[in-house]
């Protein structure tokens, strides 16, 4: 089968792209952004950084699960790879916070290349338990390494002073330092999916060998999507190590990696929003019910099971339905 240019490509899905962004698209990015300028002055800021880390976080996991059709259960790899190379970018090398938090996304960028290349040779549950597979070792790695901390992990990270001026010792300056990360990493997120490239990355999804049979290199989408979503997942972890001034095993464990799954499968996989949604909610129940101890797994579980039964396309997903718009 030979392959084509992208100049052959771009015609076949050129009719699929939008050329702006739909009004109502506009119309919630805009209320998401009112709410979260409005929200510090209500609630705990370090928890809202909590949500918004953990948001971009499932939006970058979405984007190879619910557009690439990809599921990887080994992302924590890359959100606690970068939470650890940020970490020490800030305290050992005494990075600034914003070339420590891009040192850290560029690491979980080379690694989710060098485990995506080995892993797009797979499919199905077996592309699954490879990416599992080396998340486990990016663990045993973490609590081996020296520069990790082990099961201390790296705490005391400072945060620093944005670009060498602005301090991000105040909870308040460093949230909404936090937000334009994250909506940031959405807004990539959003034009990745409505860009050709998106479109082909659906195709495959829908009928991988139809995209074969029309020459489009397949692997090669798969590994793009794969270091793309890697990368924003790392910005996600990078970005929490700096808010909770911690590097820990939790996050590179493999927990973590499901944790991820369920915020997805939740809010709406597939959709552009419902990641978001998911996080808010699991970030949420962990936080207040945190007073049930063990319980919250359960009662977290009881809710996955709950939408997996009723909600199948999740919470947004349920909407986008009714409303007959995608969300």
């Amino acid at each position: 089968m030979s392959a084509v240019t992208d100049t052959s490509e771009t015609p076949i899905v050129a009719h699929q792209v939008r050329g702006s962004m739909p009004a109502h698209h506009i119309a919630i990015f805009a209320g998401l952004l009112l709410i979260a300028l409005a929200a510090p002055f209500f609630l705990y800021p370090v928890f809202l950084m909590k949500v918004l880390c953990f948001a971009l976080f499932a939006c970058a996991f979405n984007l190879l699960l619910g557009f690439g059709g990809l599921l990887s259960f080994g992302h924590a790899a890359y959100f606690g790879g970068a939470a650890y190379v940020s970490a020490h970018a800030a305290k050992v090398w005494g990075l600034t916070p914003e070339l420590a938090i891009l040192t850290g996304t560029l690491g979980a960028a080379v690694l989710g290349l060098a485990i995506g290349s080995l892993a797009i040779r797979r499919q199905g549950i077996y592309f699954a338990m490879v990416t599992l597979a080396f998340a486990q070792m990016v663990f045993f790695f973490s609590v081996q390494a020296p520069f990790t901390g082990g099961e201390d992990g790296i705490q005391n990270v400072p945060r620093g002073d944005l670009f060498g001026v602005f301090s991000l010792r105040s909870d308040f300056t460093l949230y909404f330092a936090v937000l334009v990360i994250t909506f940031a990493g959405l807004l990539a997120i959003y034009r990745i999916i409505h860009s050709p490239f998106g479109q082909v990355l659906k195709a495959i999804r829908e009928n991988e060998p139809r995209a074969v049979s029309l020459g489009y290199r397949v692997n090669r989408y798969k590994l793009m999507v794969f270091v793309l979503s890697a990368g924003l997942a790392g910005l996600a972890g990078a970005t929490k190590a700096i808010v909770f001034q911690l590097a820990s095993l939790t996050d590179v464990y493999w927990t973590m990696s499901g944790e991820v799954v369920l915020m997805t499968l939740l809010g709406g996989m597939g959709t552009v929003f419902g990641p978001i949604v998911g996080a808010a909610i699991i970030v949420t129940m962990q936080n207040y019910l945190a007073t049930f101890g063990a319980w919250v797994t359960i009662i977290q579980g009881v809710i996955f099971v709950i939408s997996v039964m009723l909600f199948r396309e999740g919470i947004v997903g349920v909407i986008a339905r009714l409303i007959k718009k995608p969300l």
